[in-house]
This record gives C-alpha cells, structure tokens and sequence, in this order.
C-alpha cells in the first residue's frame, strides 16, 4: 500500500529530513522524491510504501499534519487509492 505525501512551506534547512526520519520512525519505506525551491518556497513530493506502517494511517495523517505545524509547513498525507481516484476523468 502507498501514500503521497505533500509538502509545502517557506524553504528552510531540514525539512526533507524531519519528513523521511517521521516516516522512518514508523517503518514507512520512501520510494521516490521530488522536490523544488521555487524563489523561497519548498515544495516537495514523495510517493512512500506504508505497508510496514505501525501506525494506523489516520494517526499518520494527523502526525504528519502536526509535524506541518510545527515547522510552519502544509505537510498532506493521502492514500494512493484516493489520490488515484481524484486525478481519474
């Protein structure tokens, strides 16, 4: 099973970082990345695989939207079966 996660803030150091070690703190395996610095704005998404997740996906959502909050980001974390399904004409 695989998620997308968004991120979107003013670029700062580590941001990358905060996200990938959250996911490695919950045995979520980061599968490909891209991100931007567009002027001083980061945007950034990964396209990671939550099968090994230890956590229900409803408590990553809301950690990873914490975390956002923390750091003064928009962070967004969507199953693959509905980011899919809003992308289908």
């Amino acid at each position: 099973m695989r998620a997308v996660i968004t991120v979107v803030g003013k670029d700062a150091v580590g941001i990358l970082a905060k996200v990938a070690n959250r996911c490695s703190d919950h045995k979520i395996n980061v599968i490909e990345v891209t991100q931007s610095i567009l002027q001083d704005m980061f945007a950034m998404i990964m396209m990671v695989d939550v099968t090994a997740c230890d956590i229900p996906f409803t408590q990553l959502v809301d950690e990873m939207m914490d975390l956002g909050n923390e750091n003064g980001l928009v962070i967004h974390c969507m199953h693959e079966d509905i980011f899919n399904a809003m992308h289908t004409i």
